[in-house]
């Protein structure tokens, strides 16, 4: 359990949620004891920290946690940020240093490599192969959207753990080889390799139908978007120290 940490006032309250403000100066508001400055950074990654941590603890109330964790040990050490990989990259490394940790404390008497291997033993391309699936249509349309959404959600959880983590960084996130290999910590090669056999199950298991739906699966907005903001923000501040 990491202590709390206590805030100081922020110093620069104009940053927006929503902004495009460079990451360089979000991290500088941070360490400056910006809060709101770490509630933008938060709010842009969570969908990408809770997918990475739900690829690989299988459990969505544990990749909650995990996300929050890894957003606690991020900002004690965000002075270690470097700025020359993307923050979102440096953030996603830690995430799965998270993940990996829990995993090895189910199984702590395991190799951590082989904690990995043993639940990652599973190019399925992100292209728009049906495009009525990105379009606002009727209901009809909608709740065929939904059920096509549980149906990718359910052939990546058919994934090995190591080609489900790979999958969701590069063909669900976007992410390039080489920032998914940093995340991983695994040479470019073994993601590609990764990448190219995870495709191969998800077209043996869904006849490449319903790729289309990829930018829909866990989606993380809404309650369990502020959910997360909220408890990582309450346990920074924590109570005020005693005087």
């Amino acid at each position: 359990m990491m202590h709390q940490l206590a805030v100081p006032a922020a110093k620069q309250p104009n940053i927006d949620k929503g902004g495009s403000i460079a990451e360089r100066e979000l991290v500088q508001a941070i360490l400056g004891g910006d809060d709101i400055a770490f509630e933008t950074v938060m709010r842009r990654n969570n969908r990408l920290m809770f997918r990475t941590a739900r690829a690989i603890l299988e459990n969505e109330a544990d990749a909650e946690d995990v996300v929050q964790e890894a957003y606690l040990k991020a900002y004690t050490k965000l002075g270690q940020f470097s700025g020359q990989a993307r923050l979102s990259t440096w953030l996603c490394r830690i995430v799965v240093n998270e993940a990996l940790g829990r995993l090895r404390r189910r199984m702590p008497h395991a190799p951590l490599d082989e904690i990995v291997e043993e639940g990652m033993k599973t190019d399925l391309h992100a292209g728009n192969l049906v495009p009525w699936l990105s379009k606002a249509g009727s209901p009809e349309d909608e709740a065929a959207r939904s059920q096509i959404r549980r149906l990718m959600e359910q052939a990546i959880e058919g994934l090995p753990r190591d080609q489900r983590a790979v999958f969701m960084l590069r063909a669900v996130e976007g992410f390039s080889t080489d920032e998914a290999a940093e995340c991983l910590s695994i040479p470019a090669e073994t993601v590609k390799t990764r990448l190219h056999r995870a495709r191969k199950r998800l077209q043996a298991s869904l006849n490449g139908r319903f790729e289309a739906s990829l930018a829909e699966v866990y989606p993380f907005a809404g309650a369990r978007c502020d959910r997360v903001v909220a408890g990582v923000l309450g346990r920074l501040k924590g109570p005020a120290p005693p005087d």
